[in-house]
């Protein structure tokens, strides 16, 4: 390896030698943005190339930056996730907007901690999180919304707030005395499509995964309201206390959106919070014609959702937005009321960050999701999701309804129609090898007990015809496994 030339100390770098550097870096980045379409969409891994990954030591002496460089064009680049190219439909994983990736290069270089303070990155926030409430109908006025790592962190967030005030309404304090046998348990209501981090927030939060009551659905996956109320009724009824029911906007499976203003309704009438999951699908309200899909968001306690979906903004950027910004801060603040940064007095004249999440020292997010939203603009949000939610529309069998741009549904050859048993053997392979063959991405879910190919509509640059490729491979390598 090439000893270090630059006289300036590690790990900094003479200003010359770092342009030079970077210009390298961003030649290498555009050039690989350039080809990403012509190239597979995924390239598995040799087991030698992992364990040359996982295992190389770490030599005594340092190595010049342009060979570190050199390093990750040959190991890493090649062996993409594969979320970067259009025909990528796996999971919920989209692509980096470029102006994302120009923004993290410049956050990068600011590196402040957006715990707080008077500095321009704690107003860029402000800002991006305001243009996100707008964005879905959120009410700006008295809420409080901040940047996360993703839709698990933000949850947490989220129902921390609930337990805060569940526990507040009933008179007693859960941050100085915790959880205790003596208090009624905590219920929370999820439906069975819900996502796994509602459940690790619930652990992490001291609830229990016992307490979390699973809510029937109906034939479209969506939360049933008449379940739901008798499911509380029944929980008061032995004693429990019922606190937060969590919907979806936008389940990970299929897309479905929960009766929402129902729900509200139903929170409303028994003091319930009501948080919704949107990480996925709650920016599909900022489309006109599908925002009556969205009635009752506008009503929730909290949303989650996540900028490094849908709108493409590099990961991580999730976004955790709150109506009572008072009693979020009350939910974490270790300030003393006394002391507290209010609007009209003190440094800066806004509230730190830190009192109202789980972290101190906080990255500057907003930065890339500011630019991205500056770039698309509200009518480019627009048109971004709807194309994309007018693209979800492959003619296979499908197995569940398409509600926003997630679609599930398999290969199904005549002979094995009713062969359910087959049908899940025959299109796990159909999955694994279309995977394999670099030709297009899809993943799987299970409906209903069978297993479904599952494809997420979510890359800026997906065109018609990389939907037509998409079912091309699926038809012919079903084609081909079927007859084998």
């Amino acid at each position: 390896m090439t000893p270090r030339t630059d006289t300036t100390a590690p790990p900094g770098l003479h200003p010359e030698h770092f342009r030079h550097l970077a210009h390298e870096a961003v030649d290498l980045v555009a050039d690989y943005l350039a080809g990403i379409a012509a190239a597979p969409v995924f390239t598995p891994m040799t087991p030698a190339e992992r364990t040359t990954l996982m295992q190389e030591p770490l030599a005594a002496a340092g190595v010049g930056p342009e060979v570190v460089l050199e390093r990750f064009r040959a190991a890493v680049l090649p062996h993409a996730m594969g979320n970067g190219h259009p025909r990528f439909f796996g999971w919920v994983n989209s692509p980096p907007a470029p102006i994302g990736i120009v923004a993290d290069f410049l956050a990068a270089a600011l590196n402040p901690s957006c715990a707080g303070g008077d500095h321009a990155a704690i107003y860029v926030e402000r800002a991006a999180v305001r243009w996100l409430m707008e964005l879905i109908g959120f009410p700006t006025d008295g809420s409080m919304g901040l940047l996360a790592s993703g839709g698990s962190a933000a949850t947490l967030i989220a129902l921390a707030a609930a337990r805060h005030r569940a526990a507040t309404e009933d008179g007693w304090d859960v941050r100085r005395e915790g959880l205790q046998r003596s208090r009624p348990p905590l219920i929370l209501y999820v439906s069975s499509d819900g996502h796994s981090c509602i459940q690790k927030a619930a652990e992490l939060l001291g609830l229990g995964a016992e307490l979390i009551h699973t809510v029937d659905t109906d034939d479209d996956g969506r939360i049933d309201p008449r379940t739901l109320r008798a499911a509380v009724a029944a929980d008061r009824a032995a004693g429990r206390r019922p606190f937060c029911v969590a919907a979806s906007a936008g389940t990970v499976s299929t897309g479905a959106i929960d009766p929402l203003d129902a729900l509200a309704d139903l929170c409303a009438a028994e003091r319930l919070w009501l948080h919704v999951d949107g990480a996925y699908g709650a920016v599909g309200a900022a489309v006109p014609s599908r925002r009556a899909r969205y009635a009752g968001l506008a009503r929730a306690d909290s949303v989650a959702l996540d900028p490094h979906k849908w709108l493409s903004v590099p990961a991580e950027c999730g976004a955790v937005l709150v109506r009572d910004g008072r009693l979020l801060r009350e939910a974490f603040s270790l300030v003393p009321a006394y002391l507290r940064t209010e609007p009209d007095r003190g440094f800066g004249g806004l509230p730190w960050y830190s009192e109202y999440g789980i972290q101190q020292t906080r990255g500057f997010r907003a930065l890339k999701l500011w630019m991205t939203l500056q770039h698309l603009g509200r009518d480019g949000v627009r048109d971004l999701v709807a194309r994309h939610l007018a693209l979800a529309a492959p003619d296979l069998e499908r197995l569940a309804a398409v509600e926003l741009s997630i679609v599930c549904f398999r290969y199904a050859p005549g002979r094995l129609r009713g062969d359910h048993r087959a049908l899940d053997a025959l299109n796990k392979r159909v999955m694994e090898d279309v995977q394999a063959s670099g030709r297009a991405f899809l993943t799987q879910a299970t409906l209903g007990g069978h297993f479904a190919l599952r494809a997420c509509v979510l890359h800026y640059a997906t065109t018609e015809s990389d939907l037509a490729a998409l079912v091309d491979v699926v038809r012919e390598t079903g084609a081909r496994l079927a007859a084998a």
